[in-house]
């Protein structure tokens, strides 16, 4: 009885959640947090990582959520950080392989493999990827930036 009722609360939040999340916007993690909102940026604390700090894990403890997606922090005060200003920390290109999105491509973003430039977040999905964008930093991302306004609402097997 007691599955039956968890698995309808599942049902009910994922029917619930923002279009943002039904359209691939963001890059969020596979299944839900216990708060029943998908997981952005694999748990890792975003403004850690732009502001330059080491690659910190986020708790649930420290959790915030924005545009439907719920983003752990390592503390309290990035936690308060964040929901001050979340633009300010959110990954570029809904935490998206940045040269996956030049090539219009949703792919994964891996916050070990990530450049923080002119104060903004961008992730990719492997070593070999964020190796070829620092070939052409400025070329890369400036596709990437075209190419977001006409994939950012197209699911990802659409792409």
């Amino acid at each position: 009885m007691k599955s039956s009722i968890f698995a309808s609360a599942v049902a009910a939040s994922i029917a619930l959640a923002s279009a943002a999340f039904a359209a691939d916007e963001y890059n969020v993690s596979n299944g839900l947090t216990l708060n029943g909102m998908p997981l952005g940026f694999h748990g890792v604390d975003v403004v850690a990582m732009t502001t330059g700090e080491r690659l910190l894990d986020g708790a649930a403890a420290h959790a915030a959520t924005h545009d439907g997606v719920e983003y752990y922090f390592a503390t309290a005060a990035a936690k308060d950080s964040f929901e001050a200003d979340p633009t300010a920390f959110l990954p570029q290109f809904g935490g998206f392989c940045t040269l996956g999105v030049a090539v219009n491509k949703k792919l994964d973003g891996n916050p070990r493999f990530a450049d923080v430039r002119d104060g903004k977040l961008y992730v990719f999905v492997n070593q070999t990827i964020y190796n070829k964008y620092k070939e052409d930093p400025v070329g890369t991302i400036t596709a990437a930036e075209e190419n977001w306004k006409t994939i950012q609402n197209t699911a990802v097997v659409d792409l």
